[in-house]
């Protein structure tokens, strides 16, 4: 891996006065989205009505807008466009049942439309199996790239026997003011998470090795410029991460931006944006400027949220091209109102719309389809804070479809129990990202916004000990709390909900004043500290060797997430029914959803303590679930949360 070792990287400042260089300079600009996940029409499936701040249809009219505005651009995506919404899925059911489901996917169609120039792939386009993916790329009409994903590896990383290919040059012409025309080459380079194929482990079944990023690019970058590219562009399906490297970092832009030979990255994949206020300025990052070690760089939100631009002032000599000069920069689709509501900035584009329309009637409709019923709101506005129904239903359906599997088998008469996570709970998705079920018919829409993603089911045999390190790995979304202290933030904003694994079976106290013992990443800190208290099994303690089984899901079971005993060796059940379905049987063979039963976990007593969170605006009107800790509303936040006072 290349280190960060001499002088420091020539940035965009350093370059020098060059008096020998034309007068007139040329301009580029280059337009990028990333983490689509199948959003194309204005269109919440998971509450089955608009949205204003989703949908590449409404990105559409940025696009326009931005390439009527300067002589050269190029479009650009940078992954996670194939998966991740209620029409993804369903175009993949229908590509797997339906002989005449031939043609291009509906955001391959899109992306066609826009004319995009180039996109790289994103760790969900696996997430329906690599079959599809290939099926599906066959009818784009732009390059994907990737240059660290691979069949097999090679004794470097120019001699893998690659996916897709590594990289691409795109050629433009560009202007000056004086009139001159010059044609420029632009190289594309593609990268994605190495962790790929262990988050995808099911469903790529050994089919597909990485490599890791800064490796991947310290190799094809020189390769590429020796091809004739005269400036080089990462997309980097990366979050923006530590600002030096370190062996395969999962968010490694920042540290990828230091490497000779790029000039500008598009990076993605955390669902955040930049430039961005969020960033905190640092050796290497400018969160102001949109600048990584001095290149320029966006992160363009989510679902079309934004439209990242970067415009490159570049000089022409006989030696070649040199930028001088670069400006960043994000157009958002919505704004969020005084009253946190969104508010949308941009007309929808009819042709995206007429194009999405069919797909999006045939996925409103499927998503209708009758279940069950039920008769309480489910709803996860407090999910991160006390034990949680729809995460308690989630955990019910995998130990009934574990134990009709294990059943006569050596591990029946381990005890089971289960494991999971909330996954719309706010966080970066905003405060409509939440599951909001009212009592009544139970339809496909309702698993969907329950269980989003496309796991397979799974158990595991663990121990005691593994147990009590789990749920130590998941409460260290919690701040440390001193007694005593007034509106403590208490859940780390880092902390992915998705790890936040509650497991049904067991009883817990969470002691707060205890540090975390693992960040957010997963990385033991504070391996001394215990903050899981009066773990128990059935009203006994958790003995350290005692055996169990846990249901969880294929993504854990491969590892992912750093959770004790979740390995491949320890897996004794691996699907291949998915999550979701085994959630929809337990669902419709009962007329109506069973009680959650008491709570089974809750934070010791703090007297006199009172931290804060934020849930959507719709919480305040479900405080009574929160009874123990007598919740107030205290005020709106700038990105339209909710704040609540707990007294712990």
């Amino acid at each position: 891996m290349p280190a960060l070792t001499g002088p420091r990287p020539q940035t965009v400042a350093d370059l020098p006065d060059r008096p020998d260089l034309p007068l007139h300079d040329f301009r580029l600009r280059i337009l990028a989205t990333s983490d689509l996940h199948v959003h194309i029409s204005p269109w919440d499936y998971y509450a089955d009505r608009p949205s204003a701040a989703a949908g590449l249809a409404r990105t559409a009219s940025l696009i326009a807008a931005a390439r009527a505005e300067v002589g050269a651009s190029i479009l650009l995506d940078n992954g996670d466009f194939l998966q991740g919404s209620p029409m993804g899925d369903y175009e993949a059911m229908r590509s797997a049942t339906d002989a005449s489901a031939a043609g291009p996917h509906p955001i391959i169609a899109t992306m066609n439309a826009l004319g995009y120039d180039a996109a790289t792939l994103g760790n969900h386009e696996f997430s329906h199996g690599l079959a599809f993916l290939m099926r599906q790329i066959a009818h784009a009409r732009f390059p994907i790239v990737s240059a660290n994903i691979a069949h097999a590896l090679g004794a470097g990383p120019l001699d893998d026997t690659m996916l897709v290919p590594p990289t691409v040059i795109l050629d433009r012409q560009v202007t000056n003011s004086a009139g001159q025309a010059q044609t420029l080459r632009i190289g594309v380079i593609g990268l994605v998470p190495p962790q790929t194929t262990q988050w995808d482990r099911q469903q790529l079944n050994g089919a597909l090795v990485t490599r890791d990023i800064l490796q991947a690019a310290a190799a094809h970058v020189p390769a590429l410029r020796a091809a004739g590219a005269d400036i080089v562009v990462a997309l980097s399906h990366s979050g923006i991460g530590a600002a030096f490297p370190s062996p395969q970092m999962e968010n490694a832009s920042a540290a990828l931006a230091a490497l000779p030979g790029i000039d500008a990255l598009v990076a993605g994949h955390t669902h955040q944006t930049f430039p961005s206020a969020a960033f905190a300025a640092g050796p290497g990052i400018d969160p102001v400027r949109g600048l990584l070690w001095g290149k320029p760089a966006v992160m363009p939100g989510f679902y079309g949220s934004h439209l990242g631009v970067i415009d490159l002032t570049l000089h022409h000599s006989d030696s070649g091209w040199q930028v001088a000069a670069a400006q960043t920069g994000l157009r958002p689709i919505a704004r969020r109102s005084k009253t946190g509501r969104t508010v949308a900035l941009t007309r929808t584009d009819p042709a995206i719309i007429a194009l999405a329309r069919p797909s999006h009637r045939a996925t409103r409709a499927w998503s209708k389809l009758p279940l069950g019923h039920n008769d309480r709101m489910l709803h996860s506005y407090f999910s991160l804070v006390t034990p949680c129904p729809t995460v308690r239903l989630i955990c019910r359906a995998q130990t009934d479809h574990v134990a009709r599997q294990l059943h006569g088998g050596p591990y029946a008469d381990l005890p089971l129990l289960s494991a999971a996570a909330p996954f719309h709970c706010g966080g970066r998705g905003g405060p409509e990202n939440y599951t909001a079920i009212p009592p009544g018919p139970l339809v496909l829409r309702h698993v969907f916004d329950l269980y989003p993603h496309p796991n397979t089911i799974a158990a595991l045999l663990v121990t005691g000990a593994d147990l009590a390190l789990w749920l130590e790995r998941s409460f260290s979304l919690f701040h440390q709390i001193t007694a005593g202290a007034e509106d403590a933030p208490l859940i780390d904003p880092d902390f992915p909900s998705f790890n936040f694994d509650l497991i049904e079976g067991l009883d817990w106290t969470v002691d707060l004043t205890a540090a975390a013992r693992f960040d957010s990443r997963g990385d033991m800190r504070n391996p001394t500290s215990r903050r899981i208290r009066a773990l128990t099994h059935q009203g006994r303690p958790v003995a350290p060797d005692a055996r169990f089984v846990l249901a969880t899901n294929s993504y854990r079971a491969a590892g992912s997430g750093g959770f004790a005993g979740a390995t491949p060796g320890n897996t004794i059940l691996s699907g291949p029914e998915s999550s979701r379905d085994v959630l929809q049987a337990y669902i419709a063979r009962r007329p109506t959803l069973p009680e959650a039963g008491p709570p089974n976990w809750r934070f010791a007593a703090l007297p006199g303590t009172t931290a804060l969170i934020t849930s959507a605006l719709a919480a305040a009107d479900h405080l009574s679930d929160l009874a123990p800790h007598r919740p107030e509303p205290v005020d709106l936040t700038a990105d339209g949360f909710r704040r609540f006072r707990l007294h712990l």
